[in-house]
């Protein structure tokens, strides 16, 4: 690190569980984000100001006026640019010293197996399970680290799932493919805009400690929010010796 980093990160440095070793584990990193909305927006802006030393951030959307409510990656002069554009546009201000890959095009199969494959770390930051299996089964299949995130209305999700650990579970632990689970969206169901940014912070701070290696990453957990009342629910998830997805890995 030179001089105008160890100032940069001075107050990482300063903690014990990170320190100098940790901070450069996050300048040698990638992380892989998958989503530039409400989740996206907040993990991807405490990663780049954490510097971790590339982002790759992946999203096929534009950004509209409805976005702006949570969505703090983009700004009212986003409206009708690429999300990928407006989010490089926030991080670079933020903090240009990281190298950023921008993709503007559905994650599916064929990039992910592409993507996950070089990245230190996975944030899946999407609001579909068809998308959060795929990223699922590319995670287990290349064996790379999973920080997942949910929101909707005023409830809450984050688990680290690491296909590395033999006793980690993995998504469809949880969430089996085969289950018929109702897809529902913030543009109908709403959703409070403090939490995903709640939320994604936390997936931020998962990304460290798993890239970082302090700490206890939510591996085997499943961390819940009901921000109506504030509260905090932690759940077991063990993995599943019949799990179609992790069950032979």
């Amino acid at each position: 690190m030179n001089d105008d980093q160890l100032l940069r990160y001075s107050r990482h440095i300063l903690l014990d569980e990170v320190g100098i070793e940790a901070q450069q584990r996050f300048l040698d990193a990638h992380a892989l984000i998958i989503g530039a909305g409400g989740l996206g927006s907040p993990a991807a802006m405490y990663l780049a100001a954490s510097g971790v030393g590339h982002l790759t951030l992946v999203d096929e959307d534009t950004v509209d006026l409805t976005n702006l409510q949570r969505q703090i990656l983009h700004t009212t002069q986003s409206v009708g640019q690429r999300k990928v554009d407006s989010g490089r546009e926030t991080l670079v201000r933020l903090n240009p010293t990281i190298e950023l890959t921008t993709i503007a095009q559905r994650a599916d199969a064929a990039l992910l197996d592409t993507l996950v494959r070089e990245a230190t770390v996975v944030l899946d930051c999407t609001d579909n399970f068809v998308t959060r299996h795929a990223i699922n089964r590319a995670c287990v299949t290349h064996r790379v680290p999973l920080v997942s995130g949910a929101a909707l209305r005023f409830d809450g999700q984050v688990a680290t799932f690491d296909a590395r650990s033999p006793e980690s579970p993995c998504y469809a632990c949880i969430f089996p493919p085969d289950d018929h689970f109702e897809e529902v969206a913030c543009s109908t169901m709403g959703v409070l805009a403090p939490l995903v940014g709640i939320i994604g912070a936390m997936q931020a701070a998962e990304a460290l400690k798993v890239i970082g290696e302090f700490g206890q990453p939510l591996v085997g957990r499943l961390l819940m929010l009901d921000a109506l009342s504030m509260q905090w629910d932690s759940f077991k998830a063990p993995r599943q010796a019949g799990c179609p997805v992790c069950g032979a890995a």
